[in-house]
């Protein structure tokens, strides 16, 4: 396609060169007419006239044949100027584009009409366009993760945890998640598994409990006391806590009910008392930099990493599935909102703009590479065959306008000799 249109270009140039060497051949053939002819005024205006047209034509000619050659391959000096200032014409295009074309004004100005957070948001619509973003991002998980030092990542994440945790919002996020939890019933289930784990507990360990209710009671008691009521005491207690846990599967039951409302009370206290919220806070805090949970924290750690990494591997993984999801999510959220869009669009023309003086060196230097290494002929046929139409038009507006102008000329003077000869 580029060959095509650069013959075209060549032939339109050859067509107009030719025109143009044709109207100073024939402003030549007019002065060769001129003498010729008989004496007269109409052939002094014509012989004025046409000389006149020649000397514009070559005039014209030379200053533009100087630009690309040295006109006949005469070493005429301040001639074949683009080649000769090939790298000098190269830093001068390419200070003007990054100093008067990339500037801030211009591309702000671009960029505000571009309207990215748009764009941004038809990309991340388009499921055919999320699903490849997020394998891809997904298959550069694992070389993020392996570039974290194990023992860094640990100590970071023991070190930051509790920092994090420490502080009075953290009873404000443990009261919404409790809050939540007991208005969509879900806490029945916790209790559900509490008692049955409590029950299952105490039928493993019910000898162990027996016998230390039973031998509690004889060094109480005595030795006569406790041999005649220990084991009865230790069936009844264990029978009384077995029929309460009974009484607690049922979901109306008033020990239930009761650790509901001190739930409630407990979070209405975290979301209302600051003393109570801080020490909640600094009490979690504390617990996260024990010993037993940093070790712990650290086998979460690594379980999470392998879990990770093998998951991430996968296309079809839960990595791939979170990440497209929330590429859909935020494309969601700039369809929905005009106001994200907006804080989107002001953040990336801010980010853009704050690498415009540097992109603006290098575009600087880049543009100057490219004219540098460009061979001389070929940046000289480049150049010629896009501006050398318009250039031949100079050719024949010097050789037309210097024979309007030879003309014009004579006549004045014709006028005022006579004039001064009368």
């Amino acid at each position: 396609m580029t060959q095509d249109h650069d013959a075209e270009l060549r032939q339109s140039l050859n067509r107009h060169r030719a025109f143009a060497t044709f109207l100073l051949i024939l402003m030549v053939g007019l002065v060769v007419l001129a003498y010729r002819l008989p004496e007269g005024p109409a052939t002094a205006l014509l012989a004025a006239a046409a000389q006149a047209g020649v000397v514009g034509g070559i005039a014209d000619w030379f200053a533009v044949t100087a630009l690309f050659r040295r006109p006949l391959g005469l070493p005429i000096p301040h001639t074949a100027i683009i080649p000769a200032q090939k790298e000098r014409l190269g830093r001068g295009l390419g200070r003007f584009i990054a100093g008067q074309v990339f500037t801030e004004n211009e591309l702000r100005r671009l960029l505000s009409g571009l309207d990215l957070a748009s764009v941004l948001r038809g990309f991340l619509t388009d499921p055919a366009s999320t699903r490849p973003a997020a394998q891809a991002l997904s298959g550069i998980m694992p070389r993020i993760v392996a570039t974290l030092e194990d023992g860094r990542a640990r100590r970071l994440l023991i070190r930051l945890l509790p920092r994090m945790a420490g502080g009075p919002g953290t009873a404000q996020v443990v009261a919404r998640a409790l809050r939540a939890m007991m208005a969509s019933g879900r806490h029945q289930a916790v209790l559900d598994a509490a008692v049955t784990a409590l029950r299952q507990g105490l039928r493993g360990k019910e000898d162990q409990l027996r016998e230390a209710i039973a031998r509690r009671v004889r060094d109480e008691g005595g030795a006569v006391v406790g041999w005649m009521a220990g084991a009865y005491t230790a069936r009844k207690i264990l029978a009384v806590i077995n029929t309460e846990l009974d009484r607690m599967e049922a979901p109306d039951s008033a020990i239930r009910q009761a650790i509901e409302a001190w739930i409630i009370a407990e979070i209405e206290k975290l979301e209302t008392d600051p003393d109570r919220a801080a020490a909640f806070g600094k009490a979690v805090g504390n617990a996260l930099k024990h010993e037993a949970v940093a070790l712990w924290l650290g086998d979460v750690w690594d379980r999470l990493r392998a879990a990770l990494l093998a998951d991430a591997a996968r296309p079809d993984g839960r990595t791939v599935q979170i990440i497209e999801s929330g590429l859909a999510n935020a494309g969601a959220l700039l369809a929905e909102d005009q106001g994200a869009r907006d804080r989107v669009n002001a953040a990336l023309i801010g980010a853009l703009m704050a690498l415009v003086p540097s992109a603006q060196g290098r575009l600087a230097g880049f543009v100057e590479g490219i004219v540098g290494r460009w061979d001389s002929a070929e940046l000289v046929s480049k150049i010629e065959l896009r501006v050398g139409r318009d250039l031949q038009y100079v050719r024949m507006n010097g050789t037309l306008v210097g024979f309007l102008a030879g003309g014009v000329l004579h006549l004045v003077i014709q006028a005022l000799a006579g004039r001064v000869v009368h």
